[in-house]
């Protein structure tokens, strides 16, 4: 008996130590496969060419809950060629959408025109909000080259509100969020541009 309950035992340990293992390997995995994913949208919208420092490493934090749509800490990823300032990709997020959070990623070049916005995470409804996602509709990249300085703040709406931006079919509060988180991304950039590339990598306590 003492010896089959040590078995048992044993089992149990090494059962333990393998479910472990394998949650760990998911883990580095899943951690691996965000970051690869994160690395492909940041340089879709800042290509590679146009900067030359660690552009995954280069960030800061920063909170700004009226125009970045939320209260907790954003990141701010900084691309640099030379040492000098090239753009800045924000991690906003589009509190309004149909179903919730609508998480974006946003590059505004030095200059403050968008190099170009990417969706990274939303719950809207399959085959109506989901033509925000690259992969099913090119109408993400329409936002590319705007600025505040070459579209009025009358036409920072979708169309049926008398602005530049289509709506969906069916859906216009998904792309309405996102125009709006758009534009209130340009004014906080507007306001920070030179602050956001002088402040120090905050380094991971």
């Amino acid at each position: 008996m003492l010896r089959a309950g040590g078995l048992l035992g044993l089992a149990a340990v090494i059962g333990t130590a393998l479910v472990a293992i394998t949650y760990i390997g998911t883990h580095e995995k899943s951690a691996e496969n965000e970051r690869e994913f994160l690395m492909r949208s940041l340089t879709a919208i800042v290509p590679e060419s146009t900067f030359d420092n660690d552009i995954f490493n280069d960030t800061i934090t920063v909170v700004s809950p009226r125009l970045l749509g939320t209260p907790n800490a954003v990141t701010v990823y900084r691309a640099r060629r030379n040492g000098e300032p090239v753009a800045v990709v924000l991690t906003p997020v589009a509190p309004d959408g149909y179903n919730g959070n609508i998480k974006l990623l946003i590059a505004i070049r030095f200059d403050g025109s968008l190099g170009g916005v990417r969706v990274v995470a939303h719950r809207e409804t399959p085959g109506l909000g989901d033509d925000i996602e690259i992969e099913r509709s090119s109408w993400i990249t329409t936002f590319n080259n705007h600025s505040l300085d070459n579209l009025n703040v009358s036409r920072w709406r979708v169309k049926k509100d008398g602005g530049e931006f289509d709506q969906f079919t069916g859906a216009t509060i998904t792309p309405r969020a996102i125009v709006k988180a758009v534009y209130q991304s340009l004014q906080y950039f507007a306001a920070n541009r030179d602050a956001l590339f002088a402040i120090e990598k905050q380094d991971e306590q």
